[in-house]
């Protein structure tokens, strides 16, 4: 098949989705046309089978903002073109599902129409699409898409509950590549702890693009606590609005030397392994694609008991999971992980089982392989 596919190319879980979509796609045989305004930061362009279309805006005067949904609609419709596309993937429905309609409807005087999938992902229904300047647009674009999928039963549900639709939203979960995402060897692991911590320290890792959601100043304020019990070291990996909130209260709890703010990386399969456990203290997730990652590398999380993160982790199997705020609880379930070698060892184990045997990308990719053939299977169908 020949996919095109828009994202956000950003740190954010639908633009990582996305991306690591469309390089198992590609893997697969098919043809992948990524069509944003940059190149995704996990693309690197190796494969023949991906190639990436930039979305260029017009800075005119008179644009006070510059109508990127209609550039990008402009776009697709002549990729879809030149390059006969079979259909387009969008992620994130606001605005890429109307820039799809958008195409779509271009493409109709020329007797083709082009297909497209939306992919719900989590902000574009509980924030922005609930919205009341964004609603009655955000449900046009699900309801005109000939085929939607959302990354949790609980995002689905949600979709259904606020949006009142009665169309079909299949399933389809996040994923991970088991093969990237895997424990190291002890002495590969060894030599990366050792850049952070020394001997006998444990290592705790959060991973995020530092918005108020997901609570970053949280994760400061759990580990504090932690570090009074447990020698200990903190990785942070990622950026954002929090990231400032985090580095004054680290300063201010006098922690400044035992975390490590690691900034955007395009490598995390590199860093998960050396950490004995995730916090993600999350206000919302519709999945909690930086728990599974660490989960593939036997990497048990402690999450937040929210939205669809119960479906990915078990309290007391693969994970721990508490209330939202709930800092000293997080606190005591870490230490107490930490200091039972047995339990971490049984909680890792399940972690990677539960991302091998449900999650990994050879499981998933098919599912969405299966969801595009009746996609195309029914636009090409003639009409009643």
């Amino acid at each position: 098949m020949k996919i095109g596919i828009t994202c956000y190319p950003t740190y954010g879980g639908s633009g990582v989705v996305a991306t690591e979509l469309g390089i198992e796609l590609a893997a697969s045989g098919h043809e992948v046309h990524f069509i944003t305004y940059s190149q995704p930061f996990r693309l690197d362009g190796r494969d023949q089978n991906i190639h990436f279309h930039e979305v260029s805006v017009s800075n005119y005067p008179l644009f006070e903002y510059p109508p990127y949904d209609l550039a990008l609609a402009t776009r697709m419709s002549d990729v879809a073109t030149y390059y006969q596309l079979d259909l387009l993937h969008v992620h994130y429905a606001i605005p890429h599902s109307i820039s799809a309609y958008l195409a779509r409807q271009m493409l109709l005087p020329h007797h083709r129409h082009l297909p497209f999938v939306t992919t719900l992902h989590g902000t574009d229904i509980t924030l922005v699409g609930i919205d009341h300047s964004y609603l009655p647009i955000t449900r046009f674009g699900i309801d005109q898409s000939d085929g939607v999928t959302a990354i949790s039963s609980y995002l689905r549900e949600k979709t259904i509950e606020e949006f009142h639709t009665s169309r079909e939203i299949e399933v389809i979960p996040n994923f991970v590549n088991c093969d990237v995402y895997t424990p190291l060897s002890e002495a590969a692991r060894a030599e990366g702890r050792a850049r952070y911590a020394a001997p006998g320290e444990k290592i705790l890792v959060h991973l995020s693009n530092f918005r108020p959601v997901k609570r970053a100043v949280d994760v400061v304020r759990t580990f504090s606590r932690i570090a009074k019990e447990v020698p200990a070291q903190l990785l942070l990996i990622g950026d954002g609005p929090d990231r400032s909130a985090a580095e004054w209260l680290a300063q201010r709890r006098h922690i400044r030397d035992r975390v490590h703010f690691l900034g955007k990386q395009s490598s995390v399969s590199e860093i998960l392994p050396l950490a004995d456990l995730m916090l993600m203290p999350s206000e919302m997730e519709s999945f909690g694609l930086a728990a599974l990652e660490a989960m593939a590398c036997r990497v048990p999380t402690i999450a937040t008991r929210v939205g669809g993160v119960p479906e990915l982790v078990e309290d007391g199997v693969n994970g721990r999971l508490l209330p939202v705020g709930d800092v000293d609880g997080m606190a005591r379930a870490a230490i107490e992980i930490l200091s039972d070698p047995a339990q971490h060892e049984a909680l890792a184990a399940a972690a990677r089982h539960t991302a091998q045997q449900r999650f990994c990308a050879s499981k998933i990719i098919p599912q969405y392989e299966k969801f595009y053939e009746r996609i195309l299977e029914r636009a090409a169908a003639p009409l009643p």
